[in-house]
């Protein structure tokens, strides 16, 4: 049975702003009893390209802001080296609620299950039918599956464009955060190099 959160935006006339007020009551799945709050995503409704992320981390969950946290800064300083403005893209997440397990004081994200990620696609799906983007980026394999509805290896699928049934085109990558689990100096310059180049092909697409 629908929530009343999703019965005020389930025609096809809601804006964003409605849907991000209604996802604030969202009860799909468990995640939201720890979560400090929703965190929606953030952008224009006229945005070209949608980057979907895995899902939000500690800062993000404070903040309630998507992409603010280490990672988003590595976003943000490569796509701008790809000359991408990220102020006109739209950036969300495919899980919107916080899952993480605690150690001490600090919150260790923790991956998102199939369930979890099925049910948050409700709103990832409305999100991309309000924007109708010309391209959707999958940093992640979490992503790859919000947005596909399958698992793929993103190391085997990465650089792969994939057209959907409804005709939404798929560039698939890694995670920004996946440079900053990279311990070696050099190993670390080379991805981040290579991901600059994924962000550099997302140009390319956009037109």
């Amino acid at each position: 049975m629908a929530s009343r959160a999703e019965l005020t935006v389930a025609d096809d006339s809601a804006t964003l702003a409605e849907v991000r007020e209604a996802v604030e009551d969202c009860r799909r799945c468990p995640l939201w009893r720890n979560a400090t709050q929703t965190v929606f995503g953030e952008g224009p409704d006229s945005a070209e390209v949608v980057f979907v992320g895995e899902q939000l981390g500690d800062q993000e969950d404070i903040a309630g802001k998507p992409f603010v946290g280490p990672a988003g800064r590595v976003f943000d300083a490569i796509l701008e080296e790809a000359g991408i403005a990220r102020q006109k893209t739209y950036v969300t997440n495919a899980v919107k609620h916080f899952k993480f397990e605690p150690r001490g004081k600090r919150r260790i994200h923790s991956k998102p299950n199939a369930g979890e990620i099925q049910a948050c696609r409700w709103w990832l799906d409305k999100e991309l039918d309000i924007i109708r983007p010309k391209l959707a980026v999958a940093l992640g394999t979490t992503a790859v599956q919000s947005l596909l509805g399958k698992a793929l290896p993103v190391t085997k699928a990465r650089g792969e464009t994939i057209e959907r049934a409804d005709g939404l085109k798929v560039f698939i990558t890694v995670h920004p955060s996946f440079l900053l689990r990279i311990r070696d100096e050099a190993g670390k310059r080379a991805e981040r190099a290579k991901f600059l180049q994924d962000m550099k092909a997302v140009k390319r697409l956009m037109g």
